[in-house]
């Protein structure tokens, strides 16, 4: 499912109209991401919890010449899906 389909759902199960949906999916990835920014947890009971994970810096390779480099940690968005969502695909 694309952005568009993504809006074009919500628009149609919420009675919005797309310029609406698409405030609305638009304000909700915002408030997201401004909250794992702040080092937040986003919990949704029943659909699941967007954190923030780090990775450690490590030493990889380049697989073009071979030659080894330094990779920064970094933090990484993490989502866990809660059971309702889990039960829901299964």
């Amino acid at each position: 499912m694309t952005k568009a389909d993504m809006i074009n759902a919500m628009a149609e199960k919420t009675g919005l109209t797309k310029a609406e949906a698409e405030k609305s999916l638009k304000a909700f990835t915002d408030v997201v991401s401004e909250a794992l920014k702040a080092g937040d947890k986003v919990s949704l009971v029943g659909f699941g919890t967007f954190s923030v994970g780090a990775r450690a810096a490590r030493t990889g390779q380049n697989p073009q010449t071979g030659e080894k480099i330094n990779i920064p940690a970094a933090k990484s968005p993490k989502f866990k899906a809660g059971k309702a969502l889990k039960d829901a695909v299964n």
